[in-house]
Parts: structure tokens; C-alpha cells; sequence
């Protein structure tokens, strides 16, 4: 058999004029030169033959050779000779899959280097029956072996070959491999080698994807300096994210992107359906696959993760297991990522994903059979799969691509996925997306809808599908009877209703509210489901204001209760818990407060509830400052952002000037955002802070501000919970008050009476030294050092009404430095380590 070579294929590829140097990756192949074989193996356009080339070039323009030095523990050295040619380069093709013309090539790459290897091998391969391929091979190595100069045989585009024979003739030579020789393999598929044995025995480099794709610093270079564009930063890393750092990708976008004027516009819409992607993928990947492959493919792109038994529920071919499948598209490099050690989860590349699900939905639209219900029925099995398998939120999301109304719904309600924290944004989208029509044949969804605004957090638009629902319902029922479950929704509407007043910062509106919970509950009779949970939580929220704190408990536990029957994956528990530390802090329990708020911090991580932190944080700092724990309160409110927290921290620590300066901001920000509740805790802090900062009318003035807007609905605690500043702003109200002309103002001075007795009641102050008692209070009493004179006497006094050390300075005409000597003084005396413990144990010994 007489083989033509064709030359170009054993040129090396010459350097390109602009290339981003890697030397990162030029290091890991110098390190391959301890081994018999380094394997670059990468799906199509990751520039493996673009770096192989670099790297080899490199080395044939320097003037150092390189060999194994065996006495010096195998470590390359540098000889300071010839290295002219010491590269040989294989580009293969499809047709090398024939043995005999491999040989012929591998000879030919040889004799580039050497002339006249191989020779008997090639006169063997042209008789007209060849000898087997293993002798020829064997009669190869031994003039390799006899060859004084160490060499590199590249082999590139290994991928193009098709056959055994081949990968047995390859596995033979590095078997058998003299160690002059070091076999370079670039591939878009692993090889059909023993690489196992040969990693085991460190006798083997492999550069993959993950380590060819460009880095942030190495994209950035690539598309400014080479492509010549000017891009941002920002630009850079949002086109590095969404291709992944595929370097044909970002080539592709790079040469799109010339002559864009909106560039920012064009990355943000950059997919795999862009044409020159779309192309090279179509060309280079998705048509290189068989049938069954394509159709594999194509039909798994709907999914966002991909698992055999799921790829198995989804296509329902029983000749093909999706296992094998996918280790067979892993194994082939087709931009399959996987997720996890074990191999069981994968995921496709973006661009990769695009590209075959715009394929799918061609395909499926222009099929002569429609193949069912097309891409909606491979939605559906998905959505199957996952409920059967307890992924309630992707079964929820494949329901919904699938345009499968009632089986969403069926999930929402059954599944409780209209609480869960992660799905609230899927399920907001998909409702969004429902025609009214829709919707109105339905008005549970109306109904649904507004509860996942309010699970997120959100109140606008909840009035208007609450009245959506009602309408939808008067139409459906058209004058009848409504039965049980109609009912039950119309007592949703009125919690959700109820709920609204309560988050909608609606201050006035705790009566209305406690009605319309108690009628829900009747509603719903004598045993409720889950969702009672949040009518429980609401009357519990209300009493706590009114400062019932029995009964407040008694509905927090009720609604903890019913939350506890929730999947673990809902976070209803989290707020219940909150609203109990809160009750316990206002009894004064501090270590059961913080003890309970430790255990909800734990199921919060635990569950991965990150949006409920914020909430915790805000009691877990007001229970350090009761515990007189300021540097630990200041950390925790400074990893979130809690602006009234902040501010309440900021007056502990001294410092109502720079309380203020959260405070006049953050109430202006709600008054025009119309968050009157929020406004109006923001007032009453504020209120504290100017009589801290000596603004005392003006302290006095607010607090009758926030005083005539409370008073309607009853509001104690959120007075009470201000502890000993806000008793004292009440009292100097309350002389105000007697000071002016008899009018509408007297009014509250039934109100403020009624907030100074519940600051006198045990449960309105924390204990100041836990459980001990009287005798104990008194023993304390007479082991102080020395009683306090008149003047640290004035100071304490001056200390209670949070003025800082240079305002007390001023009020008494004192050196700042005077003031801080009183103050060690007064703890020292105390034993006290901190302004708030210097306030607690003076008001417990009677000092105050």
C-alpha cells in the first residue's frame, strides 16, 4: 500500500503576532517533560493548539536542550546545546483512523527530526499486505531507543480518530516508551488510553477545560489588547462570566462587538443563538454527534442540572441509559460541567445550553409528528421527577415552562412552596407571566399571588390582587352558597387583608386587624391548617403592642406550632421564634432571649435562610446591649443593614450626634416611601437621640408627635422597649404638657400615664443582676467600695440620660479628661464595666 504524506500536516503552526501569554499554563507543560505523556483535553475552542504551539516554539528558538537527568532525581537540566529541531508535529485527521496510514504519518513526523527512522517501517507499510501494526511498532521503538538526543512528538486533533486499532497501536508505544521521547497529545476527547494507570503512576500531565479557559486578568488582555476593543472592567467580567472563559466564545463576542456602539447592551443579550456562536457550535460540536447523541442533547437542555435518572425520566428511551450517556459526553468534552465529586450531577455550558435549546424548540416546531406536546411534555416528566424525588421549587419551575397551570398550583398548595424561601421569587415570575383570564378562572391564584408578595417582603400590588380575587369569586359563585374551601379563601383575603395593615405600616389599624384574624380562624374551624400560622403570629404581634404579654405568648407558641409542621425547607419558624426571644427580652429573661435566638441563628445557617439573618441580628443586638455588651452589639449591627439598629447601638455607645445623622435621613426615606410604621419607629428613636444630644424641646416636641399617632391603637412596647431614656423623655412629656394651655394635648396625658405604669410593671425592665434577691441586692449594696460622692452622683445622673462624656463636660463646665476620671471612678465603685452596667446597678441599688 503505497501512502502519499501530505507535508503540511507535520508543520509546526507558527506563533501568532498577538497571543496572551499564559505562562501559568507554559509552566505545566515544562512539568510534563518528568512524564511519558501530557494530555491537553478540552472541548472545541479553548486554544489548546494555539498554546501547544507557543510552548514549542519556545523551546526550538532557545538555545537549551533539555533531557531526564536520572542521577539528579529526574529534574530537567539545561545542557547549552543544539535544540534546532527537537519537535516533531502530527496534525491528524479523520482519514489516520486507517492503522497502516497512522504509522505512516507517526514515521513521517519522526523523520523531521531524525532522517531515516523508520525506514524498513515504511517499506513494510507499502508491500500489499502489511505485517500487523504491533511488530512494525516494536521495530520503531528500538530505533527511538537507540536515538542519543531527547525529542517531542506532538499529536494534535487526536479527537478526529475513530478507531481501535489505533488507540491500541498508541496505547503500545507509551507503553513501551524509551525515555528519550515525550508524547504531547491535544484532543477534544479523552483518548482511549489506560490514563488511569498512567496518572496513578505520575507518569502523566493533564490540562483540561477548568485550566485552559482565560482568567478575568487573561480575558481583560485578550479583548483589549488583541481584539482592540475598549472595554470596562465591568464589561470584561460580566463577558468572562457568561461565556465562561471559553476563548472562541470570547472570540466570537470580540468580533461582534466591533463596531458596536452599546456594548454593555450587546453583553447583556450575548447567548449562544448570536450567529457566529451559533455557527461555530452547530459546526464544530453539535454536528460532529450521532443521531442519538443530538437527540440526547437536545432534549436534556430543558434542564438547568442533569442527573441519568432524571435524563432517563425525561426521554423514556430504554435502549439508551442516561448514565452511560453522560459519562460518555464528559468523557467526550462536550462543554459538560460537572457538579459535584461523584459524578452524578452536570450542568452544560451556558453558551452550549443556548445554543440546544434554541435547536429544540426549531426542531420541535417544525416536526412533522410534534412529538407529543413537544418541549412542554419534556417539562412535564422533569417536573414529575423532581416532585417524586422532594425538588419541590425545579419541579414548581418545570411545571410552569410546561404552561401546566394546575399542576403548578397543585404544587403551591400542597407542597407549601408558596412559603418556601427560595421559590417566592420563581413563583412571583410565573404569576406574573398568567394571562388575567387566567387568573380570573382561578381566583386561588389572585390569592396566591398577593401571599408571595407579602412572603417577599413586598406590600405593593397586594391590595390590588386581593380585590382581584374577590371579584373573581363574586363571578364564580354568582349569588350561591359558598362552600368550604371557597370559604376558606375568603378568610384568606381577610388575613392577608389583616397582614397588610399590620406590614403595610398601617399604625392604627391593630383593632381592624385583631377582628379580621379572629373571624379568619373561625372560618377555618376547629382545626386549622398550616397557613393559620400567620393569623396566630399577627394577633400575637398585636397583643405584644398592647403589652398583654400572657396572651401574646400563648399566639406566638400557637403559631410556632403550626410552623414547626412545615417542611424543614420553610422558614415560617424563624419569625415565631424572633417574636418569642422579643417576649422573653421584654420580661426581662435576657439569657433566655439570647439563648433562644442562638438556637434560631443555628437552623437559619443550618437551612441556609440567609434572608432571615438580618432579622435575628436585630434582636440578638438589642439583647447585647441589655447584657451591656457594646463592642459585641456594634460588630453584629455592622454586618447588616439595619439602619434603626445602627442608631440604637450609636446612642449606647455616646454618640447620639452620629445617631441622628442615621436617624433624620432614614424618617425622611420612609415618609417618602410611605412606610408610616417605619417612620414612626424612626421618630420615637429619634426623639431619644435629640434629648441625648440636649435638644430637649425638641425631644419633647416629637415624642407628642409620635405619642398622637400611637395612642389610637393602643401602642406600649414600642415605647416600653426603649427602656430607661424613653421613661424619662415620657416624664419630661408630661411636664410639658401640665405647662401648657388646657386643649387637645391633655388627652395624652392619660396615655402617658398609662406608659409610665407599664415601665413600673416587673416585666417592663430587664433584672439588673438576674434572679437575686432582695437580701442579695442589699448585700451588694453594702460591699461597695465607697458610696459615690455628690458630684459622681450628678454624672451618673447625666450618664442615665445618654449625654456623652464631652456634653457632660459642657453641662458642668468640667476637662473632658476630668469627666473620664469620674467615670472610672463611678465603675470602679460599681463594679461595673460599662456605662449601661453603671446604669442598671445604680438603679438597682437605689442610686437613681
Amino acid at each position: 500500500m503505497s501512502t502519499t504524506v501530505l507535508a503540511t500536516k507535520l508543520y509546526i503552526p507558527p506563533p501568532r503576532p498577538k497571543v496572551v501569554l499564559r505562562p501559568r499554563l507554559i509552566a505545566r507543560l515544562n512539568e510534563g517533560l518528568h512524564g511519558k505523556l501530557t494530555l491537553i483535553s478540552a472541548p472545541a475552542g479553548f486554544g489548546k493548539t494555539t498554546l501547544v504551539s507557543e510552548w514549542v516554539n519556545n523551546l526550538r528558538f532557545t538555545s537549551d536542550d533539555f533531557r531526564l537527568d536520572a542521577a539528579n532525581g529526574g529534574e530537567i537540566v539545561n545542557l547549552k546545546s543544539q535544540i534546532a529541531n527537537r519537535v516533531a508535529w502530527l496534525s491528524l485527521d479523520a482519514g489516520d483512523s486507517d492503522p497502516t496510514r497512522f504509522l505512516a504519518y507517526l514515521v513521517a513526523a519522526l523523520q523531521t527530526l531524525f532522517a531515516g527512522i523508520g525506514a524498513g517501517v515504511m517499506a513494510a507499510l507499502e508491500s500489499p499486505q502489511p505485517p500487523p501494526i504491533e511488530p512494525l511498532l516494536t521495530i520503531l521503538l528500538n530505533q527511538i531507543a537507540a536515538i542519543p538526543a531527547d525529542f517531542i512528538l506532538v499529536l494534535d486533533d487526536y479527537h478526529t480518530i475513530d478507531s481501535k486499532p489505533v488507540d491500541q497501536a498508541l496505547t503500545f508505544l507509551v507503553e513501551h516508551q524509551p525515555p528519550q521521547m515525550r508524547l504531547v497529545i491535544a484532543t477534544r476527547e479523552d483518548p482511549q488510553f489506560p490514563l488511569a494507570r498512567l496518572r496513578a503512576r505520575g507518569q502523566m500531565t493533564e490540562l483540561r477545560a477548568a485550566d485552559l479557559r482565560f482568567t478575568p486578568a487573561e480575558a481583560a488582555e485578550f479583548l483589549n489588547r488583541v481584539m482592540g476593543l475598549n472595554l470596562s472592567a465591568g464589561d470584561i467580567a460580566a463577558l468572562e462570566t457568561r461565556t465562561e472563559g471559553w476563548i472562541a466564545g470570547l472570540q466570537l463576542a470580540a468580533l461582534s462587538m466591533q463596531g458596536q456602539q452599546d456594548t454593555a447592551g450587546f453583553i447583556k443579550s450575548f447567548t449562544g443563538s448570536h450567529h457566529f456562536v451559533l455557527d461555530y457550535l452547530v459546526e464544530e460540536v453539535l454536528g460532529q454527534q450521532s443521531a442519538s447523541v443530538q437527540t440526547f442533547l437536545l432534549r436534556t437542555s430543558i434542564l438547568d442540572r442533569l442527573c441519568g435518572p432524571l435524563c432517563d425520566a425525561v426521554l423514556l428511551d430504554p435502549s439508551a441509559s442516561g448514565q452511560e450517556t453522560l459519562e460518555y459526553l464528559e468523557h467526550a468534552n462536550l462543554f459538560l460541567v460537572p457538579l459535584d465529586d461523584e459524578r452524578r450531577w452536570y450542568r452544560y455550558h451556558h453558551l452550549f445550553a443556548d445554543l440546544l435549546r434554541q435547536r429544540l424548540h426549531q426542531s420541535t416546531a417544525t416536526s412533522a409528528r410534534g412529538e407529543g406536546r413537544g418541549v412542554a411534555e419534556l417539562h412535564s416528566r422533569a417536573s414529575q421527577w423532581y416532585e417524586d424525588h422532594g425538588l419541590e421549587l425545579e419541579a414548581f419551575q418545570h411545571a410552569a415552562a410546561a404552561n401546566d397551570v394546575g399542576r403548578a398550583e397543585h404544587l403551591i398548595d400542597e407542597k407549601g412552596l408558596h412559603l418556601h424561601s427560595r421559590g417566592v421569587a420563581a413563583i412571583l415570575d410565573w404569576l406574573a407571566s398568567l394571562p388575567t383570564t387566567v387568573l380570573d378562572a382561578r381566583p386561588a391564584l389572585w390569592v396566591r399571588h398577593a401571599s408571595a408578595l407579602l412572603v417577599g417582603g413586598q406590600t405593593t400590588g397586594v391590595e390590588e390582587k386581593l380585590g382581584a380575587a374577590e371579584a373573581a369569586l363574586a363571578v364564580a359563585l354568582q349569588g350561591a352558597e359558598p362552600d368550604d374551601k371557597t370559604r376558606a379563601l375568603i378568610g384568606q383575603i381577610a388575613a392577608h387583608r389583616a397582614t397588610l395593615a399590620l406590614n403595610d405600616h398601617q399604625i392604627d389599624a391593630q383593632s381592624r386587624a385583631l377582628d379580621t384574624y379572629r373571624r379568619y380562624l373561625q372560618l377555618l374551624g376547629d382545626q386549622p391548617p398550616l397557613s393559620a400560622n400567620e393569623a396566630y403570629l399577627g394577633m400575637g404581634r398585636i397583643f405584644y403592642e398592647w403589652n398583654d404579654l400572657d396572651a401574646a405568648e400563648q399566639y406566638f407558641q400557637q403559631s410556632l406550632q403550626l410552623a414547626r409542621q412545615y417542611d424543614k425547607s420553610i422558614d415560617r419558624f424563624v419569625l415565631c421564634e424572633i417574636y418569642l426571644a422579643r417576649q422573653k427580652l421584654a420580661r426581662g429573661d435576657v439569657a433566655g432571649a439570647a439563648a433562644m435566638l442562638a438556637e434560631t441563628e443555628q437552623s437559619v445557617r443550618q437551612n441556609n435562610f440567609v434572608e432571615r439573618m438580618p432579622d435575628v441580628a436585630a434582636v440578638q443586638v438589642k439583647v447585647l446591649l441589655r447584657q451591656g455588651n457594646i463592642t459585641a452589639a456594634a460588630d453584629l449591627a455592622g454586618k447588616y443593614e439595619l439602619p434603626l439598629i445602627r442608631a440604637r447601638v450609636l446612642l449606647a455607645q455616646g454618640d447620639p450626634s452620629a445617631a441622628l445623622a442615621v436617624l433624620r435621613p432614614l424618617r425622611q426615606q420612609m415618609e417618602a416611601q410611605g412606610l408610616a410604621d417605619e417612620r414612626f419607629k424612626a421618630m420615637i428613636l429619634q426623639a431619644v437621640a435629640l434629648r441625648a444630644h440636649g435638644e430637649e424641646d425638641q425631644a419633647v416636641q416629637l415624642l407628642g408627635e409620635a405619642l398622637a399617632l400611637a395612642e389610637p391603637g393602643g401602642f406600649i412596647r414600642v415605647f416600653v422597649d426603649e427602656g430607661e431614656p424613653m421613661r424619662l423623655l415620657i416624664l419630661d412629656f408630661r411636664l410639658w404638657i401640665e405647662k401648657q394651655p388646657r386643649g387637645q394635648d391633655q388627652r395624652l396625658l392619660g396615655y402617658a400615664d398609662k406608659l409610665l405604669a407599664a415601665f413600673e410593671q416587673p416585666t417592663a425592665q430587664p433584672p439588673p443582676i438576674g434572679d437575686l434577691r432582695q437580701s442579695q441586692i442589699a448585700n451588694r449594696k453594702s460591699q461597695m467600695l465607697e458610696p459615690l460622692s455628690q458630684r459622681e452622683l450628678e454624672i451618673l445622673k447625666l450618664i442615665t440620660q445618654g449625654l456623652s462624656n464631652r456634653e457632660i463636660g459642657e453641662r458642668l463646665f468640667l476637662a473632658l479628661d476630668t469627666v473620664k476620671g469620674h467615670n472610672r471612678r463611678i465603675f470602679d465603685k460599681l463594679q461595673v464595666q460599662s456605662r449601661t452596667e453603671a446604669i442598671a446597678r445604680a438603679r438597682e441599688l437605689g442610686l437613681l
